[in-house]
């Protein structure tokens, strides 16, 4: 039988002459690790709302004095003619109108040419890859100065040696001044670099083959693959790319004063100088409806489509 040894005791009561420092040591550590950790959080908190306060009243304290200057007369005081006349003015109506259908044609035109060049690269001809991204960046190192110089030639050298064709008449309607669509063609190319940047990074982030291998093994067709599995994982880059569209052709200038036609931007401009409050009132104005359409949109594409997930969902767990 084993020798039992006896458990040494101390004058101190302690068990051992660790024991201050062993259990009750850490306790002590651990205690005051959190303290000066609780002591040490305030400080980002403090430097991240110093950084959201001085960005905030960058954008605001302009938009302030945009407004202090629309509302108040010298010798008269505070009115509101500026917005109230608004509705009124000529050609305010028919230009914000205008401009909204160009951004909505531009828009669809946009994902129509986008959206299945992309899924298709992606599922058929991942080396190509790089060649579209390039195409759809070029774009962004033609001035629009030179793209609207080439369109203006085109247009002219059309007329003069199609005159006995077909193709006269199309060059005559894409001008039509009610609705020209050169104009959609046009910030089409110009909003190519922004839908491709927003559709690439949803398609990178969705498992591309694997859905469309196991909604084409459950049966179902190509149509229905991009608009009932892709479109609704692509929901929000959908709605970022319509986003950065129409926030382009809203604010969108050369092109349209130099072809002679007058989307709400040129309108803008051609009334500031009689007008002056009148037109930072409807920039003032662009800039709220250009926030309500973003909100829309983001929240559009949030908004999760369960109809359309569906489909996705039971082609996985079949495959």
């Amino acid at each position: 039988m084993a020798a039992m040894t006896p458990t040494p005791r101390y004058t101190d009561g302690a068990e051992s002459p660790r024991g201050s420092e062993g259990p009750q040591g850490s306790e002590g550590a651990g205690a005051g690790a959190p303290a000066r950790t609780a002591a040490r959080r305030p400080r980002p908190r403090i430097w991240r709302g110093a950084v959201l306060a001085l960005a905030g009243a960058y954008f605001i304290v302009p938009l302030v004095a945009s407004f202090v200057f629309t509302v108040h007369v010298p010798g008269r005081g505070v009115t509101f003619e500026a917005y109230t006349q608004l509705l009124s003015a000529d050609g305010f109506t028919e230009s914000l109108l205008l401009s909204l259908g160009l951004a909505a044609a531009t828009i669809a035109l946009s994902l129509v040419l986008a959206v299945p060049a992309l899924v298709a690269v992606r599922i058929g001809s991942p080396r190509l890859r790089p060649v579209v991204e390039v195409m759809c960046m070029l774009p962004l190192v033609v001035p629009p100065i030179a793209l609207v110089t080439g369109i203006t030639t085109v247009l002219r050298w059309g007329p003069e040696h199609l005159s006995r064709t077909p193709l006269y008449q199309t060059f005559i309607a894409v001008q039509n001044e009610k609705f020209p669509f050169v104009l959609v063609l046009a910030y089409t190319v110009l909003a190519l670099p922004f839908v491709y940047r927003s559709l690439d990074a949803g398609l990178r982030a969705v498992d591309v083959p694997t859905l469309v291998e196991a909604a084409r093994s459950c049966g179902a067709s190509w149509p229905y693959v991009v608009l009932r599995v892709l479109l609704p994982n692509l929901r929000a880059s959908l709605a970022g790319a319509a986003f950065l569209t129409l926030a382009l052709v809203l604010g969108e200038f050369t092109i349209a004063s130099l072809l002679g036609f007058q989307p709400f931007a040129v309108w803008i401009v051609s009334i500031s100088g009689a007008q002056a409050r009148m037109s930072v009132a409807v920039s003032i104005l662009s800039l709220l409806i250009t926030w309500l359409l973003l909100i829309a949109l983001s929240r559009a594409g949030t908004t999760p489509s369960t109809a359309a997930a569906a489909p996705a969902t039971t082609s996985r767990k079949e495959s």
